[in-house]
C-alpha cells in the first residue's frame, strides 16, 4: 500500500509543470502583490515585494496565465508545457490610462489616430545595438540614415534642421558649427531617463512648433521609488538615479554620461591621434503642491574633439580601373561645443476640474569653437589590376602631386530665451488646447576660414597673375531678434467616437523683417464599423512654415540675410493602422503616402552633417512618397519590426533661368529614393535571459557633385547605404531570484546584463562623402570617396538597482 502512494504521488507530481519569473512595473522595477493564476481555474501565486513568482500548472495543457495588479492593465500568457518542465517568464505591466496624468491620457488615446506616429518601444533601447544613443538609434532605424556616427537623422526628404526635439514641452536645440559626425557629442535625449516618447514624421498637430519634417515629442519619468542604473562599455559610460519623497510630492532624476568615440575612429581611413570625448549631466525635479506643479530641468553638455592625423589612404575606382590616393598630414584640429539649458514650468490643474494651465520659461546658451591648421600633401596614382603582374595591386602610374591647406577660426556664441504658455479645457465632445511664446534670439559669430589647394605647383584655381584660394569665408556677425509664436487647437469625437480630428491654425511672427505666417492643420482618422477587424484610417493636411534661424541666413560665404522668409509647404497624408493576430500572437502594419509642395526654399549642401544654405529663397519643390512598417512578435514576447520607405525629392530654383539646368526641376540632397530598415529579436527557447538583436539598414545612395559647381549638377549618386549590426545580450544578475536574494549585497541589485555587439558585422565600406582632386596638368578630376567604419566589436554592462 505505502509502495503504491508513492507511486502515485510522484507521478501526480510528474504531471505538473513549474512557471516562475517577475512582474515589473512600467520603470522595470519588481511589482509586489501581484496575482499570477490560471485562468480558469483561479489557482497561482501573488508575487513578493521583489515581484518574484513561482507556480505549479499542468503539464500537456494549454494554460492562460493570468496577470493582474491594481492600477494595471491586466496581462495574459499561454503556455504549454510537458510534464517536469519549468519556463520563466517576465511580465512588464502597463498603468490604465484613468490613473495617468491628463497628458498622457491624451497622448495614448490619439497614437493610432495621428497620421504619422511612429511606434518606439523605449524600453529596448538599452539593449539595441548601435554607435548613438539608444532612442535616436531607433528613430534613425525607422526613417533611414547613410552615417552611423551622427545622431541627426532625415525625415521624409527633410534636412536635420528640419527636425523639432521637445524634452517636457521645452523645445531643445543642438550644436551649430558641428560639420562632421565624429565630432558630435551625445544627443539631448537621456534613454536612461524616457518614460514616453512620441514620434512624428509628419502631418504633425498645430500645438508643435515652426518645422518641417518631424516632432520628437518625449517626456521624462516621475519615479514612485529610489532606483537607478549604471552601464558602461568600450563606447563609453552612463548612470542614472531617480527617486520620490515619501509623500510622493517631490520627485528626481538626475543621469550623467560620457562617450568617447576614439575606439570606434581607429576604424576609419584617416589615421591618427583622436582625442573626443563627449559629457552630459542632466537633472529633472518635479515637486507638487496644492493644485499646482512645479518642475525644473538642467543640462550641461561639455563636448571637446582633438584630431592630429598622420596619413590616410583611400582606394576607389572599379575592377579595371582603380586609383589610390596616399595623403600625409601636418597640424591638427581642436573643436570645442559647450552648452548648458535650463527650464522653469508652472502647471495648474485642480482635481475635478476641466481646465488646465502651464506656465514655461528655458534659457539656452552654446559656446563653439572650431579651430584647425592641416596641412596635407598628396600623391594619386593607377594600381595594378592585370593579375598576370608580378607589381599587382600597387601603383604602376604616378597621376598627379599636391598638397591641400585647410584653416579656421571659427567662434560662434548663441543665447536663446523663451517664455510661454500651454492650456486645456475639456469640454465634454471637445478637448481644446492653446499656447504662446516669445523667444529671443543672441547670436555673435566670427568666421574666419580658408582652403589652399596645389597641384602640380599650381594654385588651384589657377590664375597666372596670382596665388588664390579655393575658398575664403571673412565675416563678424552680431544679431538680435524676436520671434513670437501661438496655437489654437480642438480635439473632437464625431459618429459615437469612431471619427474623430484635430483642427487647429498656427501663427508666427518674426520681428526680425516683420513677416507673419498663418498655419491651419487638420488630422483626422476613422474606425470602420467590424467586429472582426481592428482598423484606423487617417488623414492629415495642413501648411507648416520654418522661419529662419542663424544657419539659413548665413550663406555660403559668410554674408547674413537678414530679409530672409521662412520656409513654407502644404503637406498631405493619408494612412491606414491595421492590428491583427498571427501565430496567435499580436501584430500591427502601418502604411502611409504624402505629397509636399515646397516654396521660398533656401537651398543648401550637404558637407557630411553640415549644411551650407545659399541664404536665398529662391527654390521651390517636391517631396512624395510611401512607407510601410510592420511590427509583431515573430518570437512569443519578443518584438521585431521592419520599415520599408520610398521617396522622391526634387527642387528648381526660380530665379536663375538663365543657367542651363536650373530651369527644370532636379533632385534634392535628401532625394533618398529607397530605404529599408529591420530590427529582429529573439532568444534562447529555454533560456529567455539570452537574447540576441539584430539590425539590418538599406539606404540609397544620395545626390552628390563637385563642391563648386551648381546645384542642378548634383548627379551623381554616393553608393547604397548596406548595414547589418548584431548584439548578445545575457542576464548575469537576477537580483531577485532566491539564492541571490539571500546576500546582503544583492538585496540593492535589480539585474546585472552583459552584452556583445557587433557593428557593421558584414565589414560593407560604406562612402559618406568624396574629396574631390583635380589634376592640373591633365585637367582631370577624381572623386575620392571618404569612408565610414568597418567592423568593430563593443562589450558593456547594464547594472539596474
Amino acid at each position: 500500500m505505502l509502495l503504491l502512494l508513492l507511486t502515485t504521488a510522484v507521478c501526480a507530481h510528474a504531471q505538473k509543470a513549474i512557471v516562475s519569473g517577475v512582474v515589473r512595473n512600467e520603470m522595470d522595477k519588481g511589482l509586489g502583490q501581484a496575482l499570477v493564476a490560471d485562468e480558469v481555474t483561479g489557482l497561482g501565486a501573488t508575487t513578493n515585494t521583489q515581484g518574484y513568482y513561482y507556480m505549479e500548472v499542468p503539464a500537456n495543457k494549454k494554460v492562460t496565465i493570468i496577470y493582474i495588479a491594481q492600477g494595471y492593465i491586466v496581462k495574459r500568457r499561454e503556455v504549454l508545457l510537458s510534464p517536469g518542465a519549468s519556463r520563466i517568464i517576465d511580465v512588464q505591466m502597463e498603468r490604465l490610462q484613468a490613473v495617468q496624468g491628463p497628458d498622457i491620457v491624451i497622448k495614448d488615446q490619439r497614437k493610432r489616430e495621428d497620421a504619422g506616429s511612429v511606434i518606439l518601444d523605449v524600453s529596448r533601447a538599452v539593449y539595441m545595438p548601435s554607435v548613438v544613443d539608444g532612442v535616436t538609434a531607433m528613430i534613425k532605424q525607422m526613417v533611414g540614415t547613410n552615417n552611423e556616427l551622427t545622431s541627426q537623422y532625415n525625415v521624409r526628404g527633410g534636412n536635420f534642421d528640419e527636425n523639432l526635439v521637445y524634452v517636457n514641452d521645452f523645445e531643445i536645440y543642438r550644436p551649430f558649427l558641428v560639420r562632421t559626425g565624429q565630432q558630435e557629442g551625445l544627443s539631448f535625449v537621456n534613454s536612461d531617463l524616457v518614460a514616453n516618447v512620441n514620434f512624428s514624421v509628419g502631418g504633425f498637430q498645430s500645438k508643435y512648433g515652426d518645422k518641417m519634417s518631424s516632432v520628437l515629442d518625449v517626456s521624462y519619468k516621475k519615479p514612485k521609488e529610489f532606483a537607478g542604473s549604471v552601464t558602461t562599455g568600450l563606447l563609453g559610460a552612463s548612470m542614472h538615479l531617480e527617486g520620490a519623497s515619501k509623500n510622493q510630492r517631490l520627485t528626481y532624476l538626475v543621469g550623467a554620461r560620457q562617450k568617447s568615440n576614439q575606439y570606434v575612429l581607429q576604424a576609419q581611413p584617416t589615421k591618427g591621434i583622436y582625442n573626443p570625448s563627449f559629457t552630459d549631466i542632466q537633472a529633472l525635479l518635479n515637486y507638487r503642491v496644492g493644485n499646482w506643479e512645479l518642475e525644473g530641468i538642467a543640462n550641461y553638455a561639455r563636448n571637446r574633439f582633438t584630431f592630429f592625423p598622420e596619413t590616410s589612404s583611400s582606394s576607389f575606382g572599379v575592377l579595371n580601373q582603380a586609383y589610390v590616393l596616399n595623403v600625409f598630414y601636418e597640424g591638427g584640429e581642436f573643436d570645442q561645443f559647450d552648452s548648458r539649458f535650463g527650464g522653469l514650468s508652472a502647471t495648474y490643474h485642480k482635481v475635478g476640474s476641466k481646465f488646465r494651465i502651464k506656465f514655461l520659461g528655458s534659457g539656452f546658451r552654446t559656446n563653439e569653437y572650431e579651430t584647425y591648421d592641416i596641412f596635407g600633401a598628396y600623391l594619386l596614382g593607377e594600381l595594378q589590376t592585370d593579375l598576370s603582374k608580378r607589381d599587382f595591386g600597387q601603383i604602376k602610374t604616378y597621376l598627379g602631386a599636391g598638397a591641400i591647406h585647410n584653416f579656421a577660426r571659427n567662434y560662434l556664441n548663441v543665447n536663446v530665451g523663451d517664455m510661454g504658455t500651454r492650456g486645456s479645457y475639456d469640454a465634454g465632445d471637445h478637448l481644446i488646447q492653446f499656447g504662446a511664446n516669445a523667444t529671443v534670439t543672441a547670436i555673435g559669430d566670427e568666421l574666419h576660414e580658408w582652403e589652399r589647394r596645389d597641384s602640380a605647383a599650381f594654385s588651384q584655381p589657377y590664375d597666372p597673375n596670382g596665388v588664390n584660394m579655393v575658398s575664403l569665408y571673412h565675416s563678424s556677425t552680431d544679431l538680435n531678434y524676436t520671434r513670437l509664436s501661438g496655437f489654437v487647437q480642438d480635439y473632437f469625437k464625431l459618429d459615437s467616437g469612431r471619427l474623430t480630428a484635430t483642427a487647429g491654425i498656427r501663427f508666427n511672427h518674426s520681428l526680425l523683417n516683420d513677416e507673419l505666417n498663418i498655419s491651419p492643420r487638420l488630422q483626422m482618422s476613422y474606425r470602420p464599423r467590424s467586429r472582426t477587424r481592428d482598423l484606423v484610417l487617417k488623414l492629415a493636411a495642413g501648411k507648416y512654415v520654418q522661419p529662419p534661424f542663424y544657419r539659413e541666413m548665413r550663406d555660403v560665404n559668410g554674408g547674413v540675410n537678414k530679409d530672409l522668409l521662412a520656409q513654407k509647404s502644404w503637406q498631405f497624408v493619408l494612412g491606414a493602422d491595421y492590428n491583427f493576430s498571427m501565430f496567435r500572437r499580436p501584430f500591427k502594419v502601418t502604411g502611409e503616402t504624402y505629397y509636399k509642395y515646397l516654396w521660398d526654399q533656401d537651398p543648401y549642401r550637404y558637407d557630411n552633417v553640415r549644411i551650407r544654405y545659399t541664404g536665398k529663397n529662391d527654390a521651390i519643390g517636391r517631396v512624395y512618397g510611401g512607407e510601410v512598417r510592420l511590427y509583431g512578435e515573430l518570437v512569443e514576447g519578443a518584438t521585431s519590426w521592419i520599415s520599408i520607405g520610398m521617396l522622391k525629392a526634387e527642387q528648381k530654383i526660380t530665379d536663375s533661368p538663365s543657367i542651363a539646368g536650373y530651369d527644370n526641376y532636379f533632385p534634392m540632397p535628401t532625394d533618398q529614393r529607397f530605404m529599408l530598415g529591420m530590427y529582429f529579436e529573439d532568444y534562447l527557447r529555454k533560456n529567455k535571459n539570452f537574447k540576441a538583436h539584430v539590425n539590418v539598414m538599406y539606404a540609397s545612395g544620395l545626390p552628390v557633385g563637385p563642391p563648386r559647381g551648381h546645384l542642378y549638377q548634383n548627379i551623381l549618386r554616393i553608393p547604397d547605404y548596406k548595414r547589418v549590426d548584431i548584439g548578445f545580450s545575457a542576464l548575469l544578475l537576477d537580483g531577485l531570484k532566491k539564492e541571490y536574494r539571500a546576500h546582503s549585497f544583492f538585496n540593492h541589485i535589480h539585474s546585472i546584463w552583459g552584452s556583445l555587439e557587433v557593428f557593421n558585422l558584414l565589414s560593407i565600406q560604406n562612402t559618406l562623402s568624396y574629396t574631390w582632386i583635380q589634376d592640373q596638368s591633365s585637367g582631370s578630376m577624381y572623386a575620392v570617396p571618404n569612408r565610414l567604419t568597418t567592423r568593430l566589436l563593443n562589450v558593456k554592462l547594464h547594472f539596474t538597482f
